[in-house]
């Protein structure tokens, strides 16, 4: 380990001498912890990273004036869809899908950096629990649709196969989360096949470019991005253990996602057979001011443009038809082929400009007291996963139908969208649908059949195991354990589940049917 002497004299060439105003007075446990996490901050990518934040911070935000005349929609041959498209085509892409998958060629990778701060929680987001019937956590519920697009590839191509898991987690995120799934025992997963790496850490920085010191023995660190996912890779060796597997295309995603299908057959099918190197799976914009990005083009090469970028004016043009003439919006589900995301570690990384996210980060004062701002002050620079769009060879776009794929979990329940609630009626409206189409009919505590559109669905209380359950029926044959072969081949997930405002006023739970 390098002397206090050398690290001071790093941090003085980076202009950052001030992370060890306190360390004088601190006992020696804590200052060997400052000391080791100064250690490996290189002084001068530490002081171009701290001159960059504030220079992006200075920068005037909104629109580039430039930009609308360089904005151009996707061209259809870079398109397809989930639905109303030709169902020989997503046959197809289906089976390509199913193949590749049944030949152990694919592995889903999974972005759970972030802490669940804005829901309200301490631990991993992955972790949380937005109040399902059965209580399962997103990474319970990602777990056993891994696990079933492994069954049913098998089964269609007559083997057994395996989707490896890689999980990227951040400092904050590892500990808790490889604790999580030892006590759930990997979901019966095999460790073997759930790789958990971290990404970097990268300092926060004050307006004035000063990296933030948080405790007098600890510097302000947060996560940078999703992006720094290509780090990461490179740093622990995750396309090498790829390749040794035989992977070749990687589904990624993010955890908050409660409705993702993961290894989507279908998605990845497509991709396949267009020949793809990278696409990017959208929902069509719900309004003109969605605060999603939009994948779009500009100067004639594929990206996704922030909704901060673009004008009010340009969100609201119109395409011949009728809809938004910029109507594919971002969820952050991505395909790469092992290949591709091998020339970005390479070449491309360093090409990559961060984005700035103003923060409340918090830190101590001159005189080393502790301080919790009220608005935000410092800056945390990320690179964001999609920023690698514009070096694809092969770039498409899958539009998929956001009740069926897209309902993210941001904020807590105070928020009026993106939150528990919201996610929980996505996931069990979208179970209603599929047992609809299974045959399945709801009848209320009276016995009425419920109608096949459901009503919004209020919040779960305290009292709702207690109110009348609704029942469901099947026509046709009784569903057999361990799985309803009525139900869509493509069912992520062991247990259908719902809860419904019945006909009367006052909601029921019922796991419909069987576990499929």
């Amino acid at each position: 380990m390098a002397s206090e002497r050398d690290i001071r004299a790093r941090l003085q060439r980076a202009g950052q001498e001030h992370l060890l105003r306190f360390c004088a007075e601190l006992a020696p446990g804590p200052r060997a912890a400052l000391l080791a996490q100064l250690e490996p901050l290189e002084p001068e990518a530490l002081g171009e990273h701290c001159r960059r934040a504030a220079a992006a911070r200075a920068h005037p935000s909104g629109p580039p004036p430039e930009l609308a005349a360089r904005l151009r929609p996707l061209p259809p041959e870079r398109m397809g869809t989930a639905s109303g498209g030709d169902p020989q085509s997503r046959r197809l892409w289906e089976e390509e899908g199913f193949h590749q998958i049944a030949l152990n060629k694919v592995a889903v990778l999974l972005l759970a950096g972030g802490q669940g701060t804005r829901l309200g929680v301490t631990y991993p987001k992955g972790m949380y629990q937005v109040g399902l019937p059965s209580q399962k956590t997103l990474y319970q519920l990602q777990a056993e649709r891994i696990r079933r697009v492994e069954q049913l590839a098998g089964e269609r191509c007559g083997t057994r196969c395996t989707v490896p898991w890689y999980i990227m987690t951040s400092e904050f995120t590892l500990g808790p989360t490889a604790e999580f799934f030892k006590e759930h025992d990997f979901f019966h997963l095999d460790p073997n096949n759930v790789v958990m790496f971290e990404q970097r850490m990268l300092p926060a920085v004050t307006f004035d470019g000063r990296a933030i010191l948080e405790r007098k023995d600890k510097v302000a660190m947060a996560p940078d991005g999703n992006g720094g996912l290509y780090c990461a890779l490179a740093d622990h060796q995750i396309l090498e253990d790829m390749e040794r597997r035989g992977v070749e295309f990687v589904h990624v995603y993010c955890v908050d996602n409660i409705l993702v299908r993961l290894a989507d057959p279908v998605f990845i099918g497509f991709c396949v057979l267009r020949g793809a190197d990278c696409g990017a799976k959208v929902v069509e914009k719900a309004y003109p001011e969605e605060p999603v990005g939009v994948v779009c083009q500009v100067d004639g090469v594929p990206q996704v443009v922030e909704y901060s970028e673009i004008s009010p004016e340009t969100a609201r043009l119109r395409a011949p038809g009728g809809g938004l003439l910029y109507n594919a919006g971002n969820i952050c589900n991505h395909f790469f082929t092992r290949d591709f995301l091998q020339r970005v570690t390479r070449e491309f990384e360093p090409l990559l400009k961060p984005h700035v996210a103003v923060k409340k980060v918090p830190y101590v004062d001159e005189e080393g007291n502790p301080v919790k701002p009220l608005k935000p002050n410092g800056i945390k620079m990320e690179k964001f996963v999609f920023d690698v769009l514009p070096f694809a060879r092969n770039f498409v776009a899958f539009q998929v139908l956001r009740e069926e794929e897209f309902s993210p979990l941001k904020n807590a329940d105070s928020a009026d969208r993106d939150n528990p609630s919201t996610a929980r009626r996505a996931l069990l409206a979208q179970h209603y649908r599929w047992a609809l189409q299974a045959g399945a009919r709801f009848l209320g505590p009276h016995g009425a059949q419920l109608p096949e559109q459901p009503r919004p669905i209020g919040p779960m209380d305290e009292n709702a195991q207690s109110r009348p359950a609704l029942r469901c029926s099947w026509t046709g044959p009784p569903a057999e354990p361990p799985h309803c072969p009525r139900l869509p081949r493509a069912l992520p997930g062991t247990l259908l589940e719902s809860t419904w405002w019945g006909a009367g006023s006052s909601p029921g739970s019922v796991c419909a049917g069987t576990p499929c």
